[in-house]
């Protein structure tokens, strides 16, 4: 039996608006497992991003917990929730949020370093994942010298390379071509075998119907939707 590995228990995220308070979602209760590959889909503006951000614990929510592995995340210090999400979430932002001033290999080794990996080996990694995103080809390019979609595949890159249980996917193939998009989708399913656990916001419906299932979000609920 695979083992629970995130959890939410009566979740809600509001905020005040100068039309009033815009409540994203209330009572949200989700029960993760490792090795689940798992949709996030709903209209634009339901709360997709926000949920995926206090899922990787960079936003607090208005009430309700998170735990990971098991673990209270409640309250935590910055510090500690820096630390749990090192070790345990790696995160693949809408935007990519590439570092200007580094090449992707460097982009894609930043992780490591920052974990105290050896340089050499940090490489080493580094390159067979260009491989694995197929763009090796660039791999001594600065961001401004990549495409849209290349830039995305380098921040791809870099958040598996961290090798963590959790992976976290804002429109990770929003910039991407179809062929492309398979190809990394294909790559989520290798990981998938790999017992991580993968939750993407997507507006491909081909994408999510390929998912273990789905998690619909309107008007501030979440429901679980069955793939295909």
């Amino acid at each position: 039996m695979n083992k629970l590995i995130l959890e939410t228990n009566n979740l809600k995220k509001s905020f005040n608006h100068v039309n009033g308070p815009i409540t994203l979602f209330n009572n949200l209760n989700l029960k993760l497992k490792e090795g689940e590959l798992v949709a996030l889909v709903g209209p634009s503006g339901s709360g997709k991003s926000s949920l995926l951000h206090l899922l990787a614990l960079l936003d607090e929510p208005s009430n309700g917990k998170i735990k990971i592995n098991s673990e209270e995340t409640k309250n935590l210090s910055d510090e500690q929730k820096d630390t749990i999400r090192r070790k345990n979430i790696s995160i693949i932002f809408q935007d990519n949020n590439l570092l200007n001033d580094f090449t992707a290999i460097e982009n894609i080794m930043m992780p490591l370093i920052i974990s105290g990996e050896n340089l050499n080996n940090a490489h080493e990694k580094s390159k067979k994942m260009l491989e694995n995103v197929k763009i090796s080809d660039r791999s001594n390019h600065f961001p401004n010298e990549l495409s849209g979609g290349e830039q995305q595949r380098v921040a791809i890159a870099r958040a598996l390379i961290s090798d963590t249980k959790i992976i976290l996917a804002d429109e990770p193939t929003g910039n991407l071509d179809f062929k492309t998009s398979k190809e990394i989708f294909s790559l989520f399913l290798k990981l998938k075998k790999l017992k991580k656990t993968i939750i993407f916001a997507t507006h491909n419906r081909e994408l999510a119907n390929r998912a273990d299932y789905k998690l619909f979000i309107s008007d501030g609920n979440i429901k679980r939707v069955n793939a295909r």
